[in-house]
């Protein structure tokens, strides 16, 4: 049987991306130049950031749709089933039906927060004693070995996979490729992060989060102009 492992972490990969601040501004353009917004953007970049910023505050968001981002995620499978409630997205998750599913498993680290206090929609996570960590520890390990051992005897046995994974928990890890354009990042980066300056709040389950943070200092770097103008605005999707 093969070896089970626990993690702690999540993976974000750019794949490829076709995206930059030019995109928004050529886009924009083409409403009052038509060819012309083609033109070398670079040679007036206040004048581009100046733009951005306006698409920006005054949510005209569809100058932010022509480009593409594609990222590689490993995460729990618990992540994976809030990330596909954003319906803005294209998806593709490895099979648990197609392929055998490994052994590695979702354990909170030390710092992961764990006792919710408050009620749905104003409440706040705080930290857990060492004693509790100890049972998460402890019984995160237990159940996803018994599993893993569940389904691996229902391998053997000749059990089909897609019968067989019922019995793993969502605290596998799965991947998948995701690719969307900056309008669909900011929308789930609104929602998926919490930040003191956004002019909404959110409370996004820590996990998620994480995955959304790897994304955003990827992005970051692609369009920083949009990035910069995003959070000004508030983090508010145009």
């Amino acid at each position: 049987m093969d070896e089970i492992t626990f993690r702690s972490d999540v993976s974000v990969e750019l794949i490829r991306a076709s995206a930059s601040d030019a995109d928004v501004v050529w886009s924009a353009r083409v409403s009052t130049m038509g060819e012309q917004s083609l033109e070398d953007v670079t040679a007036d970049p206040e004048r581009s950031k100046g733009l951005i910023n306006y698409l920006m505050r005054d949510r005209h968001g569809t100058p932010f749709e022509h480009n593409s981002m594609t990222f590689f995620v490993s995460a729990p499978i618990f992540v994976f089933r809030e990330f596909m409630r954003h319906r803005i997205a294209s998806y593709n998750e490895e099979s648990g039906r197609y392929r055998e599913l490994r052994p590695v498993f979702y354990l909170p680290a030390p710092e992961r927060r764990l006792v919710q206090q408050g009620k749905p929609g104003a409440y706040v996570f705080v930290e857990g004693t060492e004693e509790q960590y100890q049972v998460v520890v402890a019984e995160t390990k237990r159940a996803c070995t018994e599993s893993y051992v569940a389904y691996r005897r229902m391998l053997d046995a000749g059990v089909a996979r897609e019968v067989a994974r019922g019995v793993l928990p969502v605290a596998t890890y799965s991947s998948m490729y995701v690719t969307m354009n900056a309008r669909a990042l900011m929308n789930f980066l609104s929602l998926r992060t919490k930040r003191e300056d956004s002019h909404f709040p959110s409370y996004p389950q820590r996990e998620i989060e994480m995955v959304a943070e790897k994304m955003e200092d990827l992005w970051a770097g692609l369009m920083p102009l949009t990035h910069t103008s995003f959070c000004a605005a508030g983090r508010v999707a145009p």
